[in-house]
């Protein structure tokens, strides 16, 4: 296999003594930069949620004794892997911090909760119409229950990692759209009133975290946890199908902690309405003809006001009012990978 750090630096360093004129060196370095970029993106393992390319450290899942104004609407939150169509192993789906008591999770008085995760397949696991929504309602633990367990205040489990499988890749349910076979894992806080924050990764092997090649993980509707950070932007992903020719993105609880910008393979940027404290916030966004089939990059940018334990919810729906899936990664190419480089001579200015 290719070192393409090694590949990239030795480029980077021939531009650096053949192209002399600044317009050309900017123009080669961004475009190579753009272009390991994209290699890289395209050709990730997108099976850890959150994924690293996102700066979000935490899912978050509270409690139906909790308050919403914490940052979780519905206490409940869905998230569907896809398993390609030719892998033959069994996969596991690994679960990180699954306890409610640590460091990690958001105490109101006292540790008194208990989440549950579930893991379903087979027919109509993921295309049952009430799988995607918003809200946890109706038919949306379709499917053949495949594991279950539920998690209170267990120490053992605090900053650890445990394991449901092995499951038959045959045993998800096969959707031709996606390529692959899907599972589905619901989190939700049955009892008490604290925040659980957790990970997920599916995996081949149950001791470790092995990516599965050409493994997928997205979501309908995401609550995550923000960095204290003030210098860490949050991205989401949400995938533009070719039908759409506008979205709304609705956002939850953001506190008017900073501005919500999106960024797409056509467009630099977008403002995106932000929401307060407990309300939402919803904005609707033109699409043109070269977002279709790519991921939209929504930005959360933090103010400087140190706001910290965050928990925000967004999603995105299209004008007829379907929920589009969103990914940990992006797909179709990386936004702002298609922008242009213009060098000024005047004013010796580049611009993008």
């Amino acid at each position: 296999m290719v070192d393409l750090s090694c590949l990239y630096l030795r480029l980077s360093k021939i531009v650096d003594k053949v192209f002399y004129p600044k317009y050309l060196y900017v123009y080669m370095k961004v475009h190579i930069t753009a272009f390991f970029c994209f290699f890289l993106i395209s050709t990730a393992f997108s099976q850890q949620i959150p994924a690293p390319e996102e700066n979000i450290p935490y899912l978050v899942t509270f409690s139906k004794g909790g308050v919403q104004s914490w940052g979780d609407d519905d206490f409940s939150q869905t998230w569907f892997f896809v398993v390609p169509k030719f892998q033959t192993k069994p996969v596991y789906i690994r679960i990180f911090d699954p306890e409610i008591c640590g460091e990690l999770d958001e105490k109101k008085v006292e540790f008194n909760s208990k989440t549950q995760y579930s893991v379903y397949g087979g027919k109509g696991c993921f295309t049952t119409k009430d799988v995607r929504d918003n809200q946890p309602k109706g038919n949306y633990k379709s499917g053949n229950l495949l594991y279950t367990k539920t998690f209170g205040n267990n120490e053992i489990y605090d900053g650890e990692w445990y394991t449901f499988g092995p499951f038959n890749p045959k045993e998800g349910e096969f959707v031709n759209e996606y390529g692959g076979y899907i599972f589905k894992i619901i989190s939700e806080g049955i009892s008490g009133d604290d925040g659980n924050l957790y990970s997920y990764f599916l995996s081949e092997s149950p001791i470790e975290n092995k990516p599965i090649e050409g493994g997928n993980a997205f979501t309908f509707e995401y609550s995550f946890r923000l960095s204290d950070n003030p210098n860490n932007v949050a991205h989401l992903y949400p995938f533009v199908e070719e039908n759409v020719i506008a979205v709304k993105i609705s956002n939850f609880d953001f506190d008017n902690d900073g501005s919500i910008n999106i960024v797409s393979i056509a467009k630099k940027s977008e403002i995106s309405k932000s929401s307060g404290d407990n309300i939402w916030a919803t904005s609707e966004h033109a699409i043109v003809a070269k977002e279709k089939k790519t991921t939209l990059d929504v930005q959360f940018i933090k103010s400087k006001k140190l706001i910290k334990n965050n928990n925000v919810t967004l999603y995105v729906t299209n004008q007829y009012g379907d929920m589009l899936p969103i990914y940990t990664m992006p797909i179709g190419g990386s936004p702002n990978s298609n922008y242009k480089v213009q060098f000024d001579k005047k004013k010796k200015t580049t611009t993008y």
